[in-house]
């Protein structure tokens, strides 16, 4: 591993254990740094987690005891895997207008893993900073995505 290598992968665990809020000029500069990943590489069962930046969203995820995303196809992505009170999982499609699916989009200029809501206007981009941790940068047009033109920051990790 390169020494930038090293220093991207320790401001991530860093950014990753933080608890108060984190910038997101600070988080856009980790973003940076990611390495592009394909649609088709991200595949599988992820566990996710938020960045606390203070949007409203991630609120919302806690209350529905969001766990993180199932990417069974392309054309068959479950953006919010939930846990019910019994301690099993589910796919929460009331609270995602459906389900979604999995395309190669463009964010900040470069071709990136995208996942495109079916029932409302949102994307959630993906970088990976290796094969089994993804960073999300979630963007769209409802009023919870950007939150005042801010961006809700996630990372996945495979499962």
């Amino acid at each position: 591993m390169s020494g930038a290598e090293r220093a991207v992968r320790a401001r991530w665990l860093a950014l990753r254990a933080a608890t108060g809020p984190i910038r997101p000029r600070e988080l856009d500069a980790l973003w940076a740094r990611l390495a592009v990943v394909r649609a088709e590489a991200v595949l599988g069962a992820w566990r996710g987690f938020v960045f606390p930046t203070g949007h409203p969203v991630e609120g919302v995820l806690e209350r529905s005891g969001w766990h993180g995303k199932h990417f069974l196809a392309l054309d068959d992505a479950k953006p919010l895997i939930c846990r019910a009170g019994d301690g099993s999982l589910y796919s929460d499609t009331a609270g995602g207008r459906g389900e979604a699916s999995l395309w190669n989009v463009e964010f900040r200029g470069e071709v990136t893993a995208t996942m495109v809501y079916d029932g409302m206007p949102v994307l959630d981009h993906f970088k990976q900073l290796d094969e089994g941790t993804l960073m999300g940068v979630m963007n769209g047009k409802r009023a919870g995505a950007p939150a005042d033109g801010r961006l809700l920051y996630f990372g996945l990790e495979r499962e």
